[in-house]
Parts: C-alpha cells; sequence; structure tokens
C-alpha cells in the first residue's frame, strides 16, 4: 500500500492521468515555497536601483579591470623598475625616464610622434570636411559612394599598408613608373630610403585610411543641420562660405571635435602602419613611442625602458582629453 502522506492529491474535478498537484505537507510544497521565496528576494533586491545598477554594471568592470586597468597598473609598475626579460626587477624611480631623455633616438621618435600626429590629423579633418560636404549633395548612386568611402578604413591595417609598401618600393614603385613615363623624373625615387620622404609616405597612408572615418562622422553631424537655417541665411545675402562658418561649422563643433580627440588618441599610439611600412627607419628616423617601445621592450628585451618609453605619452593625451573635453562643455 503506497504511503498516503506522501501520495499526490488529485485535484477537485482533475482526470486520472493529469499532472498532480503535491499535497500541502509534501516535500514537492516545500522545495516549491522555498523556491517562491528566494524569488521573492531576489526580485526585491533587483527593484533597488543601486542593486540592479551594479549588477548590470558588473560585467563591464570586470573586463575594464581584466584589459584595461591591470594592464595599465603593471605598465606603471615595470616603468618604474629595472625589469629585463628573464629576471625579476628591481624599483628604480624615474630612472628609465632620464635615460629616454639622454638618448637621441627617443628624443627623434618624441619630434616624429608629435609631427606624424599633428599633421595627420590636420589633414585629415581638411579632407574629411570636403568629403562629408560633397557627400551631403544630392546625386545619383550616393549611398553607393557612402558605403564605398568606408572602404579604407575597414579593409584590416596590415594589408593596406602591404599594398603600399609595394606602391613605395624603390624598383616596383607605381609612382615611380606613372612619373617617369610622364617625363617628370628620370630616376628612381627612394621614397622609404630618406628620413623626411619615409614619414611623408607613414603621413600620406595614414590619412588615406583615417579620411573615411572623419567624412563618414562629419557626414552624420551634417545631416542633423536643420535646412531652414541655411535657406534663412541665404535669404539675408550670406554666401556659401558665410553659411558654412557662421551656420554649419557651430553646429556640428561638437561632433568635431570628438572625432579629432579619438583620432588623434589613435595616431599618437599608432604602431601597425609604421611598423610595417618603415619598421622605424631608415636609419631610425621614423620611430615614433610604438615602434621605439617595441624594439627596446622587445627586441633589446628591456621591458622596463620600453614601458616608460609608452608611458612617456600619457601626461600629453592626458592634457589633450582635459582640454578638449572642457572646451566641449564650455560650448555647451
Amino acid at each position: 500500500m503506497p504511503d498516503q502522506r506522501t501520495e499526490p492529491v488529485l485535484a477537485q474535478g482533475a482526470r486520472p492521468g493529469a499532472p498532480a498537484i503535491p499535497a500541502p505537507g509534501g516535500p514537492g510544497a516545500v522545495g516549491a515555497l522555498r523556491e517562491a521565496r528566494r524569488s521573492g528576494r531576489l526580485s526585491l533586491l533587483l527593484e533597488r536601483e543601486h542593486v540592479l545598477a551594479g549588477a548590470l554594471l558588473a560585467p563591464t568592470l570586470i573586463i575594464l579591470t581584466l584589459f584595461i586597468a591591470y594592464p595599465f597598473v603593471l605598465g606603471v609598475w615595470l616603468a618604474v623598475s629595472d625589469k629585463v626579460v628573464g629576471r625579476p626587477g628591481a624599483f628604480v624611480g624615474l630612472d628609465n625616464f632620464r635615460v629616454n631623455l639622454n638618448d637621441s633616438i627617443f628624443m627623434r621618435a618624441f619630434q616624429n610622434t608629435f609631427i606624424y600626429t599633428f599633421i595627420a590629423t590636420a589633414l585629415k579633418l581638411a579632407l574629411g570636411m570636403a568629403a562629408a560636404l560633397l557627400l551631403n549633395q544630392h546625386f545619383k548612386f550616393k549611398r553607393i559612394v557612402r558605403a564605398g568611402m568606408l572602404l579604407p578604413w575597414i579593409v584590416p591595417t596590415v594589408l593596406s599598408t602591404l599594398a603600399w609598401q609595394w606602391m613605395f618600393d624603390a624598383t616596383f614603385s607605381v609612382f615611380n613608373w606613372v612619373l617617369m613615363n610622364a617625363g617628370i623624373i628620370s630616376t628612381r625615387i627612394l621614397w622609404l630610403g630618406d628620413g623626411t620622404l619615409a614619414m611623408g609616405c607613414l603621413i600620406l597612408v595614414n590619412v588615406w585610411r583615417g579620411m573615411p572615418f572623419f567624412a563618414i562622422t562629419l557626414l552624420a553631424g551634417l545631416q542633423t543641420v536643420n535646412p531652414d537655417l541655411h535657406e534663412a541665411a541665404q535669404i539675408d545675402g550670406a554666401s556659401a562660405w558665410q553659411r558654412f562658418w557662421r551656420v554649419t561649422l557651430p553646429l556640428i563643433k561638437p561632433i568635431m571635435l570628438v572625432v579629432v580627440l579619438f583620432s588623434m588618441i589613435a595616431t599618437f599610439a599608432d604602431f601597425q602602419l609604421i611598423y610595417v611600412l618603415t619598421r622605424g627607419g631608415p636609419y631610425s628616423s621614423t620611430h615614433v613611442f610604438g615602434t621605439y617601445a617595441y624594439e627596446i621592450a622587445m627586441r633589446a628585451a628591456k621591458l622596463g625602458q620600453g614601458a616608460s618609453i609608452s608611458l612617456f605619452l600619457f601626461p600629453f593625451l592626458l592634457v589633450v582629453i582635459v582640454l578638449q573635453l572642457w572646451y566641449i562643455r564650455r560650448s555647451d
């Protein structure tokens, strides 16, 4: 005979074979009651805003801690130590930074970084704004053209840079072939064999790659400008340049500043393009912070000094970010 105390009880009017409802005093009812209590407590906790916010932000905070905060703190520690590959480092304070300041190649990399960043960013802004103004006009196949503008920015940096390396090659350069057949030059130009020309080539490739990002982002800002403002300014006798300078530019300035900020940070820290194209040569004339830090840390195995070169850029980036954010908030 089954135990009547634990046998499920059928609800009144239920057919035999239907799901049984546990008896009020049975173990199934106790488990269901406990589960309901846990769900109720969890619901009450999630109804509190600070608990819900913490639960939603926890995955992001964990990712930022593991992949940004921890590497940054480790880089700071390496920069103030004499760590080399194969042995633990000891605290040396600012000695690595003093060594860098007395290094002629580091000073050249310092100069190259700022020249490369500011010239490339200025050209990307000017050309990107011009392209955005053209793409904002009505013409056939404008959607296809707008999508095609992103191709240089979408293609992996290493692949596109290898193509440019072939075009700048001293023997197979397509630029030399065009110039020689046009009668402009009589001997091949060593595009990457001269420090000044090599830096110009690096800036050209960076502008080619980064200009579409400026163009598409600024185009999105231009789309938000009310056409009625331009019509009113035109009725008042404003020229096209005056409408752009007095109406369009002030309205898209916040977007423009944010794009410039992101571009400057990315260009300051550029590594792939320069390393693939010139590897810092010829004779270390195109080294920037990223490539020189790699040479010292990975090839010379001086992790501490290499980290100090990378960290040397941080105060300048911090100043740029603070000034631009302050200007944006002041404008708002």
